[in-house]
């Protein structure tokens, strides 16, 4: 079966002290090949914690990740992740930094060379390859993490807010990028994000997490990712349905704060 299953999934962290944290309970969802999830909700709801343990770099409670029909049980080459900051080894240009992965795999040189130069090219930093990263930008670093991520080829793409660090015009720039990779290479994407505007334009999916214990509290299926392949974001943004979602989700995360905030006044 191929895309990306999550069944029941639930994650406890068990303190020192005795008590426990519930991050995550029940959380199901079927995702299709090829589909942008976004994921977005307000502090504690668990986005994070989801997205390490579709990475494998958490084991769940209870529950399983199933990815094209096998289950996941810790890091693997057929998911990628890309971070807020880039994690590219300072001590490599970029050349070396996107090639990493296939020389870890033994790809022959010219093969390898030919995926590096592919890449970069797409993400336009060729006339940047021999540059050492830390001559980069913070838009251009990431363009690096992922053109590295690519390198490897995997089915899923997962993204932990990799354009929170960025200006505003960069990162709007990136995520145009983020839509033309996704559109032209046809990889499952989840990105997290604390933006509800970058969640609705990066969203062919939407998921807005409620917290203790984090949970989908609310599903939409929207139009603007494949509106904004190609076009101006800003003009996506003018739409009238994107106007009223964001109000609609804004409100909805401003009610859950409140909530929480009430709790803890309580306490």
């Amino acid at each position: 079966m191929s895309g990306l299953q999550i069944d029941r999934l639930s994650m406890r962290f068990d303190l020192p002290n005795g008590t426990s944290v519930q991050a995550l309970k029940d959380v199901s969802l079927d995702l299709q090949a090829g589909e942008l999830l976004s994921v977005l909700g307000p502090s504690g709801c668990g986005k994070t914690t989801l997205l390490n343990i579709v990475a494998g770099f958490l084991a769940p409670t209870d529950g399983q990740i199933v990815l094209n029909g096998k289950r996941v049980r810790g890091p693997g080459a057929e998911r990628g992740m890309v971070f807020q900051q880039g994690a590219l080894f300072e001590w490599m240009n970029v050349r070396q930094n996107v090639g990493f992965g296939p020389s870890m795999k033994g790809m022959a040189k010219a093969e390898k060379a030919g995926i590096v130069d592919h890449l970069l090219d797409v993400v336009g930093l060729q006339d940047f390859k021999d540059k050492a990263v830390y001559e980069l930008s913070g838009g251009m670093q990431q363009r690096v993490a992922l053109a590295r991520c690519l390198a490897n080829d995997p089915d899923v793409i997962l993204m932990d807010e990799p354009l929170g660090a960025l200006d505003a015009l960069t990162r709007e720039k990136m995520q145009g990028l983020v839509l033309k990779l996704w559109k032209e290479t046809g990889k499952t994407i989840i990105l997290i994000t604390h933006s509800v505007e970058e969640a609705l334009l990066l969203g062919e999916r939407l998921l807005v997490m409620a917290p203790r214990p984090g949970r989908i509290h609310k599903e939409y299926r929207l139009p603007f990712a494949e509106m904004g392949v190609g076009q101006d974001l800003r003009v996506v943004k003018k739409h009238p349905e994107f106007a009223a979602r964001r109000e609609e989700i804004l409100s909805m995360i401003w009610d859950m704060e409140e909530e929480i905030m009430g709790r803890t006044e309580a306490v």
